[in-house]
């Protein structure tokens, strides 16, 4: 944030308002990311990257996006882990400028290796302690349950089938 001097007193100059299409960005990245569970500050502060024409500080997506310092460093944080934004040099400047990293597959592919693969291996963990608890249920509740277990546990398979095919669409 900049500092403005009149008349001697220093007033700090107020963040530019969210423009039309920073805030479309914004509501993509919010919607795609909260699907796959993770927080709204990191869709805000992924889409405004993803639209910015110049790199950005933290200050500057805690103005402009009115959130919270920790907020920003916790989705600064995890969006570097999985190689969604990069910090970049920006001469006479102490403070990191941040701008998005526009290779999808990358960003995929940490998602997926990080994110959905350890969590389909705990659902496949899962329905097999469930099938183990099923065992002990009376007839015949207990068809009706193994049935629907293995509906869960088909649908975990063909999501752990699809990911490589995914994965191999989006490095294109």
């Amino acid at each position: 944030m900049c500092h403005i001097v009149m008349n001697g007193i220093i007033e700090e100059e107020k963040p530019a308002a969210l423009s039309p299409l920073e805030i479309e960005a914004i509501e993509m990245f919010i919607g795609f990311l909260k699907l796959i569970g993770l927080p709204k500050s990191v869709g805000e502060i992924y889409g405004l990257l993803f639209v910015a024409t110049k790199p950005l500080t933290m200050d500057d997506l805690i103005g402009r996006l009115r959130i919270s310092l920790g907020a920003a460093s916790q989705g600064l944080k995890l969006l570097r882990s999985v190689g969604a934004v990069k910090v970049v040099y920006s001469p006479g400047e102490r403070r990191d400028h941040y701008v998005a990293d526009l290779a999808l597959s990358k960003f995929a592919s940490a998602f997926i290796r990080d994110e959905l693969d350890p969590r389909i291996n705990r659902a496949m963990e899962r329905i097999a302690r469930m099938e183990t608890e099923a065992l002990l249920m009376d007839e015949p509740d207990k068809k009706i349950t193994f049935q629907r277990i293995e509906r869960l546990r088909h649908w975990m398979q063909r999501g752990q089938k699809m990911l490589p095919w995914i994965l191999k669409f989006l490095v294109r």
